[in-house]
């Protein structure tokens, strides 16, 4: 039996979408996958080396809140760090990872990170913003190994 294989595509760099891709690959490789998340557009933000990613409730509506807000209190200057404070605290005190703890896992797991090269030169990105082990390649390089995959996933 052929070692199984899990395809991820990441296009989002907040905190709250920067979990999945991490979460789904480190557990995949952990029950013997071969994984390979490509990052691309606004993803790339979970491969710098400095890590510090925003979550906010604007445009995502199913976010639960202490209280109902209106969308235009939302808006208000402040309200994005607040509420990336407040998720931040949440998520430790039920134990759950920091996005670097759980990059690093991946990384230790062998899990292959492409950076997207066309979003990185049209970003005017350095690779020197990234952390270490990253790849770099096109979408043709992605679909290599997605062609194969037993699972492919879009977040």
């Amino acid at each position: 039996m052929s070692e199984k294989k899990l395809a991820i595509i990441a296009t989002k760099g907040t905190l709250d979408w920067g979990y999945p891709p991490f979460i789904l690959a480190s557990t995949a490789a952990a029950l013997g996958y071969q994984v390979q998340v490509f990052f691309t557009f606004y993803g790339l933000q979970l491969l710098k080396k400095k890590l510090n990613p925003k979550v906010t409730s604007l445009g995502n509506p199913g976010m639960p809140m202490p209280m109902p807000m209106p969308v235009l209190l939302q808006a208000l200057p402040g309200m994005q760090s607040m509420m990336t404070m407040m998720m931040k605290k949440k998520m430790a005190s039920k134990g759950v990872a920091s996005l670097e703890d759980l990059r690093n896992l991946c990384l230790e797991a062998d899990v292959k990170m492409i950076a997207c090269q066309m979003t990185v030169d049209l970003f005017e990105m350095s690779p020197s913003e990234f952390i270490d082990n990253v790849e770099y390649g096109g979408a043709a390089t992605f679909f290599e190994f997605a062609g194969e995959s037993d699972v492919c996933l879009f977040i």
